[in-house]
């Protein structure tokens, strides 16, 4: 539980070379750019590709071949490396750019209010927006419009309105169906949801009765004979359970139909929601935020088309805002800052953030007894996903007020895109755009990051003519196993590995024996990742003892070393789990107070323009 916000909306393995070694490690590897298994899934690479920037916030992306349509609130657009107030050119909430290169194309038709919502037809002709402008270049448009993608054209022939903000948008077929905070869509009444032609623009007869709240999510089965929708919204069609933030629908009347994980996770009301919803053919994906009362689920969940079945949830603790499957990862956007229910990283004081989570898509461990208290639902024994090791760091920005970072994400088969304010990327300056590639086309530059003194070994004598070598591992933003060489006097005298992420760092251990006694021997230790980037740590220096001081207690040289940690523990892979069978309503916990030193921040939803009339 956390902010509540304006609602958006996505190895090399060396032998040893020495012998009479001590070695403390880690086990089994998990994911990144180069998984020591073959059954491993492979992440994106974490260097940050040059990218366009914008000077506000981003809400959607859509990728239609090599382009890539953003949408979200700005109005000039810069390229990358230029500092903000530089190079830029004017871009009114809707641009795009070239995906491979990252280079701002021309498109821009200047639309005169925030845009919530892109999706592309299915052949790629066209791409419909949706959200609260009224205008596009000056022509009257109703939060609603379409272009050509070959031409980058309004669309004249293409005028449905809407009279509240479109914040979800998708098509199938000769349909686009588009979710909101309307109650009427081409002068019809339409309550948060409506389908229109995608040719002709006539409304279509897909509605449901849903008196409060907003769709902001909606996805499509992979035949088209379902929406599922979810959002703020208390009941669809006089229901509840599923019905309370998400529901499963008809495509063609808007019929609900079955959707079991509704029954288990409910967000709704004024202090909760379900904020996006993908789909491939394995599943729907879905992400949510709580922040008391009436919700109780942060996090991601995947779910079967099969009535809706849970497949499995992460509950890391923190507003999810956008997931996105490719292949056999899902990667995910938040401001997670517990993930200790599924064996990932604790909650620290002062608290600290992941912005960039990524889970296999399969099913691999099982939920453990939550234990943060607050309104966190406890999902215990419920299955789980692994997560990967795949950290790029984006920071907050301070456009929306709300202290976030990406709002949203969008992804092909070798490219995973983040969107939203953020103004820094892996220590560089971006502004709101970033893109990341996988390995075969990336620079793969991201390598071990702890440096100099804080990686420097701590020495200490064992007994005579040995020296033990010890060092808190290193951590690499794409890579979890790393080669550690350790060097006496200059010289490579032990290679060893070691799995490490940036919140669990074991400590490692070498001790070097058949030294001289009175000999002083110097130490260091040099970390490489599988694509050769390496960061040699400062050197220590200790004095040898001989066999006649054998009896000599430890002497420890470099002080405030880290402890001795025992092995990191990894959930082993198992096999998927399959869906899990209908569960009981589950009611969220009333009367939960809001999280310390959290302010509520009030919704966007702008004042209802006029109802333009469809040309």
């Amino acid at each position: 539980m956390s902010w509540r916000f304006r609602s958006p909306v996505t190895a090399v393995v060396a032998l040893a070379v020495m012998t009479s070694a001590i070695f403390t490690g880690a086990g089994a590897a998990q994911a990144d750019t180069a998984p020591p298994s073959a059954s491993t899934p492979k992440t994106v690479a974490a260097d940050a590709l040059p990218t366009a920037q914008i000077n506000g916030v981003v809400w959607s992306q859509a990728i239609v071949g090599n382009t890539v349509y953003v949408g979200g609130e700005f109005t000039r657009a810069r390229p990358a490396g230029a500092a903000a107030g530089t190079s830029e050119v004017s871009r009114n909430n809707l641009m795009a750019y070239n995906l491979s290169t990252g280079v701002m194309t021309s498109f821009n038709p200047s639309v005169n209010g925030v845009v919530r919502a892109i999706t592309a037809s299915p052949d790629g002709s066209r791409i419909y927006v949706g959200g609260g402008f009224s205008t596009v270049g000056g022509v009257s448009r109703s939060r609603l419009a379409a272009f050509s993608t070959a031409s980058g054209a309004l669309l004249s022939d293409w005028t449905p309105t809407a009279n509240g903000t479109v914040r979800a948008l998708g098509t199938f077929g000769s349909t686009v169906y588009a979710g909101g905070s309307f109650t009427s869509a081409s002068g019809q009444s339409r309550q948060k949801a409506a389908s229109f032609s995608a040719s002709t623009g006539a409304l279509g007869t897909w509605k449901g009765t849903i008196p409060d709240g907003a769709v902001n999510a909606l996805t499509i089965s992979p035949n088209g004979d379902r929406v599922v929708i979810g959002g703020s919204f208390t009941s669809y069609n006089g229901a509840r359970a599923p019905g309370y933030g998400m529901a499963a629908t008809n495509s063609s009347t808007g019929a609900a139909v079955a959707w079991n994980i509704g029954k288990l996770i409910k967000n709704a009301g004024p202090n909760g929601a379900i904020l996006s919803l993908t789909s491939d053919a394995d599943g729907v994906y879905g992400t949510g935020y709580d922040f008391g009362a009436g919700a109780m689920f942060e996090g991601t969940f995947r779910a079967s088309w099969s009535s809706g079945n849970t497949v499995w949830i992460e509950d890391c603790h923190g507003d999810t805002y956008s997931a996105v499957p490719v292949g056999d990862v899902v990667y995910t956007t938040a401001h997670a800052h517990f993930c200790g229910n599924i064996g990932g990283f604790p909650e620290t004081t002062p608290r600290s953030y992941h912005r960039t989570l990524t889970f296999s898509k399969a099913a691999t461990c099982t939920i453990t007894r939550n234990v943060t208290g607050g309104s966190y639902f406890n999902f215990e024994g419920r299955p789980c996903p692994t997560l990967l090791a795949f950290y790029p760091d984006i920071n907050t920005g301070t456009y929306t007020g709300q202290g976030q970072g990406p709002w949203n994400l969008a992804a092909n088969s070798q490219y995973v895109l983040y969107g939203g304010e953020f103004t820094i990327v892996n220590n560089k300056r971006q502004q709101g755009l970033t893109r990341f590639a996988v390995s075969s086309i990336a620079p793969d530059k991201e390598g071990p990051k702890a440096t100099g003194t804080s990686f420097r070994p701590t020495l200490s004598i064992p007994s005579a003519n040995s020296v033990k070598v010890t060092w808190k591992s290193n951590y690499d933003r794409d890579n979890e196993q790393l080669t550690y060489q350790v060097l006496r006097n200059g010289v490579v005298v032990r290679t060893q590995t070691g799995l490490s992420v940036d919140w669990r760092r074991p400590t490692l251990s070498w001790t070097d024996t058949g030294r001289s006694g009175g000999t002083t021997y110097t130490y260091q230790v040099r970390a490489t990742d599988p694509f050769g980037n390496t960061v040699t740590g400062s050197s220590a220096s200790i004095r040898a003892t001989g066999a006649a001081n054998k009896t000599t207690p430890d002497q420890t040289v470099i002080p405030g070393a880290p402890a001795q940690a025992p092995d990191a523990t990894l959930t082993p892979d198992i096999a998927p789990v399959p869906d899990v069978a209908p569960l009981p309503d589950v009611v969220p916990e009333p009367g939960v107070q809001q999280e310390p030193g959290t302010k509520p921040v009030p919704d966007d939803a702008p004042a209802p323009l006029p109802e333009v009339p469809a040309a």
